[in-house]
């Protein structure tokens, strides 16, 4: 199937492009994209989650200073999150799982910190505990040419990265929902203490590896979507 034309939502003061798949009346996911992609990088999960025989309905916006939604200087993790409950009001979705990829999993992270209600699930992929980089990330050298994300983006997030706010790592406790942690093994970029880190922090969550690098869904897509569904699928919140 082709990719679902993406549509706006006007949310958090901003306007965010989405792109969903499914019946309407199903169970719905929301999938957040890594630094530097957008909604369609979720596509070929969107379409298998959307299918029968346990149809979900999925959801996956361009996160601000990315593809088609807005990009409007300022790309706090903190934003993003608000951006995306907005999304999740604007779209009607009441306690929805949420499914994040790297950066996208740290909005999601923050976003069950800053309110656990509006999540019935939470799956964090490859993403690290907020820990400071020791050294710091160096400045990025900006590309030439055009990008598909706006290049202050990547600053912000750096910044983040080096020296991520400590309430973050307070907070983990607030994340109530049942969560699961997906790491990508010892050929990811992300060091894998880090992520099972992270999923020590957070209450009752599970940690499951697929050895597949960084980009677990991409790169391992019947594995990933095998952990997921299981996931999603287990019976209560």
């Amino acid at each position: 199937m082709d990719t679902a034309a993406p549509y706006t939502v006007e949310a958090n003061g901003i306007t965010l492009a989405c792109r969903s798949w499914g019946p309407a009346d199903a169970p719905p996911v929301v999938l957040l994209h890594c630094r530097g992609a957008d909604g369609a990088d979720w596509t070929h999960i969107a379409e298998r989650l959307a299918a029968p025989p346990r149809p979900r309905r999925v959801h996956a916006p361009d996160l601000r200073g990315h593809g088609h939604s807005d990009w409007p200087g300022s790309y706090r993790a903190e934003a993003m999150s608000e951006d995306v409950l907005a999304l999740l009001a604007a779209l009607g979705l009441d306690g929805a799982d949420v499914v994040g990829h790297s950066l996208g999993g740290i909005v999601a992270y923050l976003l069950a910190q800053r309110h656990p209600g509006a999540l019935r699930r939470l799956v964090l992929e490859d993403v690290c505990a907020p820990v400071p980089l020791d050294p710091p990330r160096p400045p990025a050298q900006r590309p030439p040419g055009e990008l598909p994300f706006d290049w202050a983006m990547v600053r912000d997030t750096d910044e983040q990265r080096n020296a991520p706010d400590p309430v973050w790592w307070h907070h983990m406790d607030r994340i109530t929902m049942p969560t699961l942690v997906i790491g990508g093994g010892p050929t990811s970029l992300i060091p894998q203490d880090q992520v099972a880190q992270l999923a020590g922090l957070i209450p009752g969550a599970s940690l499951v590896t697929v050895d597949a690098g960084h980009l677990v869904h991409e790169s391992r897509p019947e594995e990933f979507l095998a952990v997921v569904r299981e996931f999603l699928d287990r019976p209560g919140r």
